[in-house]
């Protein structure tokens, strides 16, 4: 997934590493946007939509990895990083929305991201490490889907058929076989058959 990450900003930005990004901003962004799919107005009916709540989860986890890229630390120095941060981590147990505080304070409160904190969210997301695996290779050809067709210049179309682009995704990832050698591919075909023909 960090070679993905990497890719991905690298087709935002060659020089994605040196611009000083606040990838912790982006991160509680979109912790405010899962707040919204999961429900917190006890001044009206709402009711939790967990399919987008795991694919926020996801997207943090786009910026939560990108903040944790240094200069000159390897991808697989990072990996393991990882790893050693979630071996020495034992789940909170919080519900879903003082997971996503949680995390987002401290992104705030750092500038930077926590992969306990992360780990804790997912937990209460009912997101495990496959589930995660197969969603974030689907949001990350997603996202390649995006700048293929002109996300960056503004052009791209972000509601298809009544329905926003991620709403389609996961439908498409409910269907596709995330063991498959060619998964990224049938998950990019899938949006390519689905997006308005202009």
């Amino acid at each position: 997934m960090l070679d993905l990450q990497n890719r991905m900003n690298s087709k935002v930005n060659n020089d994605w590493m040196n611009q000083g990004n606040a990838w912790y901003r982006a991160a509680w962004i979109e912790c405010g946007e899962l707040m919204d799919h999961y429900g917190y107005k006890w001044w009206k009916k709402q009711q939790p939509d967990l399919g987008q709540v795991q694919l926020e989860v996801v997207d943090i986890w786009h910026f939560g990895m990108s903040a944790l890229f240094r200069d000159g630390v390897a991808i697989e120095s990072l990996a393991d990083e990882i790893i050693e941060a979630l071996a020495a981590h034992a789940p909170s147990g919080l519900g879903v929305l003082e997971a996503t505080e949680a995390l987002a304070e401290h992104c705030l409160r750092t500038k930077g991201f926590s992969v306990p904190l992360f780990w804790d969210l997912m937990v209460a997301a009912e997101l495990s490490f496959d589930d995660l695996y197969k969603q974030y290779v689907g949001k990350n050809v997603l996202n390649f889907f995006r700048q293929d067709h002109g996300y960056k210049d503004g052009s791209y179309i972000k509601i298809w058929q009544g329905e926003e682009d991620n709403v389609h995704l996961v439908d498409i990832l409910a269907k596709a076989d995330a063991q498959s050698s060619q998964f990224a591919d049938e998950v990019y075909q899938g949006l390519a058959a689905r997006y308005p023909k202009t």
